[in-house]
């Protein structure tokens, strides 16, 4: 090995995830499946969760291509006793969650004044609540057993106002999100247990219909790099939070949106 090989691999190794185990919640499609793929190619196990179990086994079949080692888990991660069955099936599979990423969200576009009780409590149960317990059950697990990372997907729509849709409820939610990451960071930064967030901008997926023709002038003819991410594209990232190689990081928000909040 040449002395530039030998750097380049002590620096890429910084990103290497063998042996260690990483949850992530709405992993069964979109961002979610993205993020649990790129950080099997970096080694780590996979503990996909979801509420859609054929397309789990989708997951399931893709990574276990990679040589990764998976498990699938079903649940509800609104309630906490679900969560905790969740934590419970990691340890009795893996024996210790090192990381754990909050990808599961929803969105609802809606004017303020038109959005009702249940709107509103759906999105905060699932962007927030849903969090918040994942991140006690599982900080609790890292706090004992000396260390761990968790990986929030927040958005730019902490930072920002989306047009031409009106989506209050999302954009609190992911305000919440970040804040709820700093807090966080801070409480337990002395525990070894490191708390950051990824902001995505515009992504291709279901959730976000990014080629109509309603939402193009503003979601992408008005960002300097004038296109949406692929999911893929945020592997990378999720993939630096998550490993050594941000080691000295913690309570950062990781604001990745082809420059569209730069206006």
């Amino acid at each position: 090995m040449t002395d530039s090989s030998a750097r380049a691999a002590g620096v890429l190794s910084k990103f290497r995830l063998d042996g260690k185990t990483a949850v992530v919640t709405g992993a069964t499609r979109g961002i979610g499946r993205a993020l649990a793929r790129a950080l099997a190619e970096a080694g780590g196990n996979i503990v996909i969760v979801g509420r859609d179990e054929a397309a789990a086994r989708e997951v399931e079949a893709e990574l276990s291509e990679l040589g990764t080692q998976t498990l699938i888990v079903m649940a509800e991660i609104t309630e906490r006793s679900e969560v905790e069955r969740l934590l419970a099936a990691t340890l009795e599979r893996f024996g210790r969650a090192d990381i754990l990423v909050n990808n599961a969200g929803t969105c609802i576009h809606c004017p303020a004044l038109d959005v009702t009780d249940d709107e509103w409590r759906q999105v905060m149960s699932v962007n927030v609540d849903a969090l918040w317990i994942a991140s006690q059950v599982f900080g609790r697990q890292m706090v004992a057993q000396g260390g761990g990372n968790i990986v929030n997907i927040g958005s730019i729509s902490a930072q920002i106002v989306n047009r031409p849709q009106w989506q209050p409820g999302y954009n609190a939610s992911k305000a919440a999100v970040h804040q709820l990451t700093k807090s966080l960071a801070a409480e337990w930064a002395p525990h070894n247990v490191r708390v950051n967030a990824l902001a995505p901008g515009y992504v291709k997926t279901d959730m976000a219909p990014v080629d109509d023709p309603q939402f193009k002038q503003r979601w992408i003819d008005d960002a300097p790099q004038q296109r949406a991410a692929l999911p893929e594209e945020l592997g990378p990232a999720v993939v630096f939070l998550a490993s050594e190689a941000s080691s000295f990081m913690t309570g950062s928000v990781l604001v990745m949106d082809g420059g569209y909040t730069l206006f």
